[in-house]
């Protein structure tokens, strides 16, 4: 084999790793440090916004940890977005015995929104609160979520909060391609850099966790500005960064749990919905960063057996051993900090491999106009190359 593949890459592979290891570091130091501190004795009235289609199977769980919170004063507005199944009926239930709860019947679709925007919107256009509070229908709130959310949002005078739950793993299939979301995120955005630079590629918005100041959500136009994007969460992230206001992350794992797909096959779905947006549909920075991720994952191994078999002789042991070393840990790192069973960790060329061949779905998917989500086509996007 070529000494470049060898030796000379795997060097660079080592160095690459040692930064993302800095940065994962950094990041998980800052999310604990937004816990941290005296709680203010204020306690604003936050809306919480749920727009919930086709969610029988976890609203309910949802509505009830919502419930449940021990923050003195919110209101829940339940939105159910044309449901085809009993999303409807359930909200509609635990509403008669709990005044905090209202359910709101989604309008029909508008046309220059996307399905959860428009939902979204319609939420926010009848909340009541200081604070808006919006998450999915897909998670569970601890008592004291609220509240700590809130609290970190005082003493860091902050305009928005986000964080990053413990995701909750059902399938293979949810094994296989949830855990890439996490890992990425906190090892290629450093939150210190974030929080000063006004790059729109910094921007970290978690959907499941969006706490906004309403006038910071009105000033950057909120979900009724966001027209036919489909990856809300860091649209408006970045939309806050543009705007000039404070934003933070936080440490969440102990207090909101998300289990983002019920399915390996939705899980494919999702990620295949989202991916290429991401890079707001750049063609070679997209096809580049995932072979890199690609060849990051398995060149070290493929070394290593040729390496065994006497076809590369300018490999190093050591060197090998230390790349694919610093590989596991910059993938547990993350899993710990969401609460993803840390033996995934040891299968991370499978989780590179799985999500590199989603991420290519994703452009094909996209390309063609061919994108779909919840029963609802997607708006085929313009592509560029840069």
């Amino acid at each position: 084999m070529d000494p470049y593949f060898t030796h000379d890459l795997i060097i660079h592979f080592i160095f690459f790793q040692g930064i993302l290891l800095l940065v994962v570091l950094s990041n998980l130091y800052l999310l604990r440090k937004a816990r941290r501190g005296k709680a203010t004795p204020k306690t604003p009235f936050v809306s919480i916004l749920v727009p919930a289609r086709n969610e029988e199977a976890n609203i309910a769980r949802l509505v009830r940890s919502l419930l449940a919170q021990d923050y003195p004063d919110f209101e829940i507005l339940a939105l159910d977005d044309n449901s085809s199944d009993e999303t409807g009926r359930i909200l509609r239930e635990i509403a008669e015995t709990n005044p905090k709860l209202t359910v709101l019947s989604g309008a029909p679709e508008n046309s220059s929104l996307t399905g959860k925007n428009w939902a979204c919107a319609q939420l926010a256009s009848q909340a009541s609160g200081e604070l808006l509070f919006f998450t999915d229908a897909d998670t569970f709130h601890q008592p004291n979520a609220l509240r700590e959310l809130v609290a970190c949002m005082q003493r860091e005078n902050a305009d928005f909060v986000t964080g990053f739950p413990k995701q909750e793993l059902g399938s293979p299939g949810e094994r296989l391609l949830v855990p890439f979301f996490s890992w990425a995120m906190l090892n290629f955005i450093a939150l210190w850099l974030a929080y000063h630079l006004r790059w729109k590629a910094l921007a970290v918005g978690i959907g499941q966790v969006m706490l906004f100041r309403r006038e910071a959500y009105e000033q950057i136009g909120g979900h009724a500005g966001l027209g036919g994007e489909i990856v809300d969460d860091r649209a408006l992230a970045q939309k806050i960064i543009a705007a000039g206001l404070r934003w933070r992350a936080v440490h969440l794992s102990d207090l909101i749990s998300c289990r983002m797909y019920a399915n390996g096959k939705a899980a494919l779905e999702g990620f295949t919905k989202n991916y290429f947006a991401v890079f707001d549909f750049a063609v070679l920075p997209y096809i580049f960063v995932y072979l890199y991720l690609l060849l990051l994952a398995w060149l070290p191994i493929i070394v290593l057996c040729a390496k065994a078999l006497g076809a590369a002789p300018d490999a190093s042991y050591a060197y090998l051993a230390l790349c694919m070393g610093l590989s596991v840990l910059i993938w547990l790192l993350p899993f710990l900090e969401v609460r993803i069973p840390a033996s995934l960790a040891l299968l991370y060329p499978l989780l590179s491999a799985a999500s590199v061949l989603t991420a290519f779905r994703s452009m094909v998917m996209s390309l063609s106009g061919r994108l779909s989500w919840k029963g609802r086509p997607l708006a085929k996007q313009r592509w560029k190359w840069f």
